[in-house]
């Protein structure tokens, strides 16, 4: 199969490599429900010394930049209670943790989650989360730009390997919501 976008050797549909991926997104994967086919999410292998943005982009297609999305997890702290969240945004972009992301978990304070944190609650590896097969009772905030688009390269909850997912599908997600403002230029 030829991959929708980039320069790939291999692209396959994820529902036909789930051993490929951690154990959360295969799960995520298997069970699929939405309303879009989830043989539209297409899982390319990569090298893990290339996962880095400008790296990656070098070697697997300069137009991935404007096609590739970020999913960090953040801690939102109130009351002694902490809420984790995932924000999805354009690689180009910064997620307004302090601003859209505080105002919409209803914290006082947001910030990046630590590092051990964010491996250990989804399961996946650093540099490689991805919204897909977070824990079912985590918001999963879209900047509208992800959407917007007709296919993201994110992450596949390794270093090694992609998803290229239509940009619809982000909104499809459990507990999703497209917040306006979320990425900042």
């Amino acid at each position: 199969m030829r991959a929708p976008i980039g320069h790939f050797d291999h692209a396959t549909p994820a529902p036909e490599c789930l051993g490929d991926l951690t154990r959360p997104v295969a799960d995520a994967v298997r069970d699929w429900s939405g309303d879009l086919p989830v043989d539209r999410i297409v899982y390319v292998d990569t090298d893990p010394e290339w996962a880095d943005t400008a790296t990656f982009v070098e070697h697997y297609g300069k137009e991935l930049l404007d096609q590739s999305a970020n999913c960090v997890v953040v801690a939102g702290k109130r009351g002694g209670e902490t809420t984790l969240a995932a924000c999805v945004v354009l690689s180009a972009t910064r997620v307004d943790v302090n601003g859209a992301v505080r105002r919409q978990l209803g914290v006082r304070k947001a910030s990046f989650a630590a590092m051990d944190i964010a491996t250990g609650e989804t399961g996946m590896e650093y540099g490689g989360i991805t919204p897909i097969g977070l824990p079912a009772d985590w918001p999963v905030l879209v900047d509208p730009a992800v959407v917007a688009l007709p296919y993201v390269l994110v992450g596949s909850g390794r270093r090694r390997g992609k998803l290229l997912v239509p940009g619809e599908l982000f909104a499809e997600l459990p507990n999703a919501v497209v917040l306006e403002g979320l990425g900042l230029a």
